[in-house]
């Protein structure tokens, strides 16, 4: 009895003339990958690997070697991309914590000196233009500004660039009434200068009320210069591990001397005009009007590794609109109030309606470490792969090449009579049992055979091993194997 090893079907292999083609015809189908092939007692070595493991048509099937090689290289070449990305790029070896925790602290530092008639000379420093002096993850620079002197709360006219303040007489101006998006509260009088025809209502309010228009030159441009120094401390609490952005150095003048660049991307000191710079804006014209920047933080820590290769990333973004000149809702801007007393103790105040650039720090992270839970569950996925290669070529050769009919017929082989095939091992067995007893008499081999004689002795003649199915008419045809 024989049968063949490693296949994608296991193929029985049952002799013409044997006593054993029975159990030639119900060899188990553990046996198809015992390494060995055996024929009538005598084992030999199994085919090379490629064969071994590679699905097996009939000998004159045309698509036995591309069966093999595309087989082959779909099984091995097929899963070793995600093989790859799984384990070397996306590290799934590791359990990951992407709940971080952080905190920020921002200090600016610069001065600068305007001269202007509003203010006259004026030396400005942190606190005077940075919103909150003391930042968080958010601090607001000043470089524009409308200037309103000298406010104090009387009645004076509504601004003619309302719509709501326009009037022809005192009764389009009813008192008590607030100025939609004006500076106050009517009066009841309609203020026309001269024989207009047409002015605006009486309002009671900050007077004089803010008329002055936005500056085409930025009033504080020298403050690209300034720097600003970002303090960032972070926790990943699964694995119960802190770091900050700031480098663990003993020399106590780095933080002094250094600047963030190509050269120092661990110094977490920046120029705003580098900032700006590095989002694709200009700083001066960005200070016309002001805008928003993004200052991205990023943490990706590897923690199988030491702590000191855990450092951050950074990257810089503009929020606002790019094109902002176009838009309605351009810039970035709000006001604000210095107040006074005057000898009398009457109130008063200077309005400010500041323009600049807001800077919004935003951090996020993930840290990983190995665990035995994430590693298992990946490589049993990636095992899983390897069925794919097989599944793949037998799909296309089933189904849509021109001869998967033949393929078909060669891949599978259906016993619908088990008893029947039975009865016809015992009736073969009869027949050739009086010519193998008279064997032994034989002084020559005869044309065709296999036996020999050698001192005397008689070798048994080895078994073709040979293949059975049936037919549709119900015969049963036997067709020997090609080993």
């Amino acid at each position: 009895a024989g049968f063949s090893p490693g296949s994608s079907s296991c193929r029985t292999l049952a002799p013409e003339s044997s006593s054993l083609s029975l159990l030639g015809l119900l060899v188990p189908s553990a046996a198809c990958r015992t390494g060995f092939q055996a024929t009538a007692g005598v084992r030999t070595p199994a085919r090379s690997w490629w064969e071994e493991w590679s699905p097996k048509p009939a000998p004159s099937s045309p698509w036995g070697p591309f069966l093999r090689a595309a087989t082959r290289l779909t099984a091995t070449c097929l899963p070793s991309p995600p093989r790859s990305w799984v384990f070397l790029v996306k590290k799934c070896y590791q359990d990951t914590d992407t709940s971080l925790q952080s905190s920020i602290i921002t200090k600016v530092k610069g001065v600068t000196f305007t001269n202007t008639s509003e203010l006259g000379e004026r030396l400005w420093d942190v606190v005077d233009y940075v919103v909150p002096p003391q930042g968080e993850n958010v601090f607001f620079v000043v470089t524009n500004l409308v200037v309103t002197p000298n406010q104090r709360q009387d009645t004076c006219a509504e601004s003619e660039r309302i719509p709501d303040a326009l009037c022809h007489e005192d009764s389009d101006c009813p008192p008590g009434k607030p100025v939609v998006a004006g500076n106050g509260v009517r009066t009841g009088r309609c203020l026309r200068a001269g024989s207009a025809q047409k002015g605006t209502c009486e309002i009671f309010a900050w007077c004089p009320v803010e008329t002055k228009s936005r500056p085409v030159k930025p009033l504080l441009g020298e403050a690209e210069d300034f720097t600003v120094y970002i303090k960032n401390f972070i926790r990943f609490p699964k694995f119960n591990f802190s770091k900050t952005n700031v480098l663990d150095t003993r020399d106590k003048t780095f933080l002094k001397s250094c600047k963030f660049g190509p050269k120092n991307p661990y110094c977490p000191i920046f120029r705003l005009g580098s900032v700006v710079s590095w989002t694709g804006s200009n700083f001066r014209e960005m200070a016309v009007q002001g805008g928003v920047i993004g200052i991205q933080i990023e943490w990706d820590c590897d923690l199988d590794r030491p702590p000191s290769e855990c450092n951050p990333r950074y990257y810089f973004n503009r929020l606002d609109n790019r094109f902002s000149e176009n838009s309605i809702s351009s810039g970035y801007n709000f006001r604000f109030a210095k107040y006074y007393r005057d000898a009398a103790g009457v109130e008063f105040r200077t309005l400010f309606k500041a323009y600049g650039i807001r800077f919004d720090v935003m951090v996020n992270g993930k840290a990983g470490k190995f665990s035995i839970i994430p590693t298992i569950i990946n490589v049993g996925s990636g095992v899983a792969l390897m069925g794919v290669g097989s599944f793949f070529c037998d799909l296309v050769l089933i189904y849509f090449i021109k001869k998967s009919n033949f393929y078909r017929d060669k891949k599978y082989e259906e016993v619908r009579d088990l008893e029947g095939l039975a009865q016809m091992a015992e009736s073969s067995r009869q027949r050739v049992a009086p010519d193998t007893a008279g064997l032994a008499e034989q002084p020559e081999v005869q044309d065709g055979g296999s036996g020999q004689k050698e001192n005397g002795c008689v070798c048994r003649q080895l078994l073709q091993p040979t293949r059975s199915g049936h037919q549709e008419n119900g015969k049963v045809t036997v067709e020997p194997l090609q080993l």
